[in-house]
C-alpha cells in the first residue's frame, strides 16, 4: 500500500470543477513531482490532502494516508497528521510565518503541540533544526522575527518547521519560485540532503526542478491528469500533447540557439552611473556603482544578477525614475537628464517600461481598450477615436489577443494575458527602446514562450532595442544578444551571449549558470555552486565584493578591487578569471 493514495479526487466551487478525477500515489521515501501551469489544480490537490480547503469547496473521491481515510476526517485526526506525519512548505514563507512571533517560538510550537518536546529541550531541538537547514548563526535567528530574514533564510525556516517533527511525507508547494536561482539551488540541494526517508510531493511548474529531483512525475492540465510515470519516461516519451508543449516551452541554459550579434549603431549609452539610497537609519548605500554600458539598435541586452545586485536600480535611474548620484545617460547622441517628468515628451515615448507584475501595473478601473489607448491620448492628441481604436486593436492582435479583450478589466485576465496587455500598452507608441524588468518571471512556461515570441517578432519588424532584466539565465540565453552580469551594484562581466554561456570568465557568472536546473533527467543536477548571502550594500566587503563567496579568492581579492578589463572580447572584473 502507498504512503499516500489519492483516487478520483474532484474539487468543485459553485459547480465549477478545478480538480476532476485525479489519481495520485506517493510511496514511502519516494519523490514525486506534481507539474502544471497556473490553474491546473496543483495547489488545490495539496490543500485537499491536508484538509485545508475552504468550507464551500465540494470534494469527492478518496484520500488515504498510511491506510487511513483523510477526506472528510474530523479536525482531531487532521491535527494529529499535520506537521507530525505530513509537513508542508508553502510558496511564500512571509505569508506562512507569523510576523508577530519570533522564529524560535513558531518552531517550538510544533514540538509542544505534538508532545515531542518542551522547555529547554524544545529550544535545543529548534536550534538543531535551524542548524540542519544551514541557517547562518542559528542562535541569533532563533530570536529573530520573519521580516528580519532574507527570502532564502525564511524558506530555510519553513523547511525546518516542516521537518522538525519528523514527518513521513513532505509537501512542498512551489518552494523556490520567489527565490534567486543560486538560493533555489541551495534549497533544492538541502531538501535532498535532510529529508532522509521522508517522501516528497514537490509541486512546481519548473520542469528543470522535476527533472533533477523527482523519480516520478504527474502532469495536470485544467484540473485533469494528462500524463504520469517515471520522470525519465515522461520526458523521453510524453503521451499527451500538453506535456509535449510544456517540454518544448522549457528553455535550457546548457544548449540551444542563441541570437546572432547585432551590428547596429549605438542608440543609448549609460556612462559611469551610480545610484545611492539611504536606509531608515540614515546610512548611505551604493545600489549601483560606476556602471557603463551601451545598447545598439535592434539589440537585446540582458542584465542579470541576484536580488540586490542593482539591476532594477540601474535601469530606473536610466529612465529617470530614481535619481543618479553620478554619471550620465546619452540617447541618440543627446543627454537624458533629470527625472522623467522633466524630459522631453518625444524622449519619454521612445523609452518604455514593462514591469514584473502586470496586475499591479494595470489600472483596475480601466478596461483593456482604455489602458492601451491612454498613451496615444497623451502623446498623439491629434488622431481621432477611430484611428486610435484601429491602432489599439492592431497592437492587441500583435501580442496574440483577440478584439474581445478590449472590454475586459484587468481582474478578468490571466497573468499571461495581463502581461501581454502591458506589453501592448508599452509598444503602441512604437518606442525605440523597451525595458523589461523581470517581465516574464511570474509567467508559466508556455505563456512565457508566447510573450518572448511577441518581443522577438516586434524586434525583427521594427528594429526595437530591448533591455531585459532577469534572474533566469535560461530565458536570457534564448533572447539576448549581450549580457551584463551585476553583483552587489557592480558590473563583473559583460559578454556576447555565445561567449558568456559557452565559457564565462567570472566565477560568479559560472555559478549563476551552474545554478539553473536543466529540464532533462539525464543531466544530473550540479551541487549548489554558491553558499551564503549577498553582501550588505551599506558595508560591502573590501576588495572584490564577490570574494567572501568565491572559491578562487585569496588575499589579493580581499584587499584590491579588480578593474573591468577586456579579455578576448569579454569585459571582466576578476583578478583570476576562469580559463576559456
Amino acid at each position: 500500500m502507498s504512503l499516500l493514495d489519492v483516487t478520483g479526487l474532484s474539487i468543485r466551487y459553485d459547480g465549477q470543477a478545478v480538480v476532476d478525477g485525479v489519481d495520485l500515489f506517493v510511496e514511502r521515501g519516494e519523490s514525486v513531482g506534481l507539474v502544471g501551469e497556473s490553474g491546473s489544480g496543483k495547489s488545490q490537490s495539496a490543500l485537499a490532502i491536508l484538509g485545508l480547503l475552504p468550507a464551500r469547496a465540494q470534494v469527492s473521491g478518496s484520500i488515504e494516508f498510511d491506510g487511513q481515510q483523510v477526506l472528510g476526517a474530523d479536525d482531531a485526526l487532521l491535527d494529529r497528521l499535520r506537521a507530525r506525519r505530513i509537513g508542508m512548505v508553502f510558496q511564500d514563507p512571509m505569508q506562512a510565518l507569523n510576523p508577530y512571533l519570533r522564529i524560535g517560538v513558531q518552531l517550538r510550537q510544533v514540538l509542544v503541540a505534538h508532545g515531542l518536546a518542551a522547555g529547554r529541550d524544545a529550544d535545543a531541538r529548534v536550534i538543531e533544526a535551524l542548524t540542519r537547514v544551514r541557517l547562518p548563526d542559528p542562535e541569533r535567528q532563533f530570536r529573530a522575527f520573519p521580516h528580519e530574514l532574507s527570502g532564502g533564510m525564511r524558506q530555510r525556516v519553513m523547511i525546518a518547521s516542516a521537518l522538525i517533527a519528523g514527518p513521513d511525507l513532505l509537501i512542498a508547494d512551489e518552494p523556490t519560485t520567489a527565490l534567486d536561482v543560486t538560493v533555489q539551488a541551495q534549497i533544492l540541494e538541502l531538501l535532498e540532503e535532510i529529508r532522509d526517508n521522508t517522501a516528497l510531493l514537490l509541486i512546481t511548474h519548473d520542469l528543470g526542478i522535476v527533472a533533477g529531483h523527482c523519480e516520478h512525475m504527474i502532469v495536470l492540465e485544467k484540473g485533469r491528469l494528462v500524463d504520469a510515470g517515471p520522470t525519465t519516461s515522461v520526458f523521453a516519451s510524453p503521451r499527451h500533447a500538453h506535456t509535449r508543449t510544456l517540454l518544448e516551452a522549457a528553455p535550457r541554459v546548457d544548449r540551444g540557439e542563441v541570437p546572432a550579434p547585432v551590428d547596429g549603431r549605438t542608440l543609448l549609452a549609460v556612462e559611469a552611473a551610480s545610484v545611492q539610497y539611504r536606509d531608515r537609519g540614515g546610512a548611505l548605500l551604493d545600489a549601483v556603482n560606476d556602471v557603463s554600458f551601451a545598447v545598439r539598435q535592434g539589440e537585446t541586452v540582458a542584465v542579470v544578477g541576484e536580488s540586490g545586485s542593482g539591476k532594477s536600480s540601474l535601469v530606473r535611474a536610466m529612465l529617470g525614475l530614481v535619481p543618479m548620484a553620478s554619471g550620465k545617460v546619452v540617447y541618440a547622441g543627446e543627454p537624458l537628464e533629470g527625472p522623467v517628468q522633466h524630459r522631453a515628451r518625444e524622449r519619454r515615448r521612445d523609452l518604455q517600461l514593462v514591469f514584473q507584475d502586470p496586475v499591479s501595473a494595470l489600472n483596475p478601473q480601466m478596461r483593456v481598450r482604455s489602458i492601451i489607448e491612454e498613451p496615444l491620448l497623451v502623446h498623439e492628441k491629434g488622431i481621432g477615436s477611430a484611428e486610435r481604436l484601429g491602432r489599439v486593436t492592431a497592437m492587441l492582435d500583435k501580442v496574440g489577443l483577440e478584439a474581445a479583450f478590449l472590454t475586459r478589466y484587468p481582474h478578468e485576465l490571466s497573468g499571461g494575458q495581463a502581461q501581454r496587455v502591458a506589453i501592448a500598452r508599452a509598444l503602441v507608441l512604437e518606442p525605440r527602446i523597451l525595458v523589461c524588468d523581470e517581465a516574464v518571471a511570474a509567467l508559466d512556461g508556455s505563456v512565457r514562450k508566447q510573450v518572448l515570441d511577441v518581443l522577438r517578432s516586434v524586434q525583427d519588424e521594427a528594429g526595437l532595442s530591448i533591455i531585459f532584466i532577469s534572474h533566469d539565465l535560461a530565458v536570457v540565453r534564448s533572447i539576448s544578444h549581450r549580457v551584463l552580469v551585476m553583483y552587489a551594484g557592480r558590473l563583473v562581466e559583460v559578454a556576447g551571449n555565445d561567449d558568456l554561456f559557452a565559457s564565462p570568465l567570472h566565477p560568479y557568472t559560472r555559478a549563476l549558470i551552474d545554478s539553473v536546473p536543466v529540464p532533462d533527467p539525464v543531466v544530473a543536477p550540479k551541487a549548489a555552486p554558491l553558499r551564503g548571502e549577498t553582501p550588505s550594500l551599506i558595508d560591502p566587503p573590501s576588495g572584490c565584493v564577490f570574494h567572501p563567496r568565491c572559491p578562487r579568492s585569496d588575499e589579493t581579492c580581499a584587499s584590491k578591487r579588480p578593474r573591468l578589463r577586456e579579455i578576448r572580447g569579454t569585459r571582466v572584473a576578476c583578478h583570476y578569471p576562469l580559463d576559456r
